[in-house]
Order: structure tokens, then sequence, then C-alpha cells
């Protein structure tokens, strides 16, 4: 089977995973984010208090872990190409990892980022930074500067590998969930 598979980005608290949440609610297939619990994992080997922004610079080996979350991106692409849906929804794709190390000044060669080209998705859709809704926790450490830099980052990092990106208004979650299923056609 091959699934319509549609990423829902932006920067840290914009409201993505209360779409995705909603969009499960539905029935939707939805792939969760990664990066949650791989930082309360890193976390627990001790380096709690170095967390002072994202986590890929405030971990101690940061390409070791880019490297883990790509890999596990891929591993959830992977995955929801298996699973009997006409459409999965991602929270977060496999170019974010490259549009966070971008935006934190950190490099990557080709092989890095051939799984762009490699595993591809049919809609990016992204949600802007909304300051109203912003708030930081124990795994979201960027203030909301940072999450304008993010947000620039991501819609160039997508655009730079080839997608167009759609850019989700700012509404309650009902009317963001309905927004992306119309523009989807599957209402």
């Amino acid at each position: 089977m091959n699934p319509l598979k549609v990423v829902i980005t932006g920067g840290p608290s914009t409201g993505k995973t209360s779409v995705i949440d909603l969009l499960e609610k539905k029935g939707y297939f939805c792939v969760h984010e990664l990066i949650r619990s791989m930082t309360s994992a890193e976390k627990k080997e001790g380096n709690e208090d170095e967390f002072i922004t994202n986590p890929i610079v405030s971990v101690k080996d940061p390409e070791k872990f880019n490297k883990a979350l790509l890999d596990g991106r891929v591993g959830q692409y992977q995955n929801a190409l298996k699973k009997n849906t006409n459409v999965v929804f991602f929270d977060r794709g496999i170019p974010d990892v490259h549009a966070y190390m971008h935006c934190f000044d950190q490099s990557y060669d080709q092989d890095f980022a051939q799984p762009n080209y490699d595993y591809r998705y049919d809609h990016i859709l992204i949600m802007p930074p909304w300051e109203e809704i912003y708030a930081v926790d124990n795994e979201r450490f960027e203030t909301y500067e940072e999450s304008l830099r993010i947000f620039e980052s991501l819609q160039s990092t997508y655009i730079k590998f080839g997608y167009d990106v759609t850019l989700i208004p700012k509404d309650s979650v009902e009317k963001r969930t309905d927004f992306i299923l119309d523009h989807l056609n599957l209402i």
C-alpha cells in the first residue's frame, strides 16, 4: 500500500501535537514525534542541567543524537508504509532534523542528507510561530525568538529539498484540523 504521506511541522509550541491528537481521534493513522522521548532519555543519562536550548545542541554528542533522530524518523517512515491505511500524518518529517541542524549551525554531509531524497512525502503543512500559545516545558527549551528562527529554517529546508509548503492558519485546533482535511480533500 502507498498511503498519502503528510507532514505536519512547525517550530516548538505551535499546536502540532494537538492537531495530530485530534486527527488520531478522528480515525487517521498518525506517527508521533520522537524527540520528546529521546530528550527525556538523554536527560536521565545525567546531563539534565545542560539543557538550556534545543536538545540537538544540549546533548553530550549532538552528531550521535542527530543520527539517532534521523534513523528514527526513517524507521517511522518505513513502518508507516506497512500500515493498511490511505493516509499517514507525521508529526515532523525527516527534513526537520536538517532544518534544526541548520538553524543551530550544525553541518552535515551528503550521506546524512540522502534520506531526504530517498523517503519522500506528498504534502508538507507547516504551523507558524504563535506567541499567544507559546509555552516551554521539560522537553521544550527554546525561546520564542528561537522558535521564529526554527520556523524560517523549516520552511527553507523543505523548499531546498524540493517541497511545496502550505501554511496552516492560526486558529482553534478544530479549525486547523478541518483546514488540513479540506486541503487534502479528505472531507
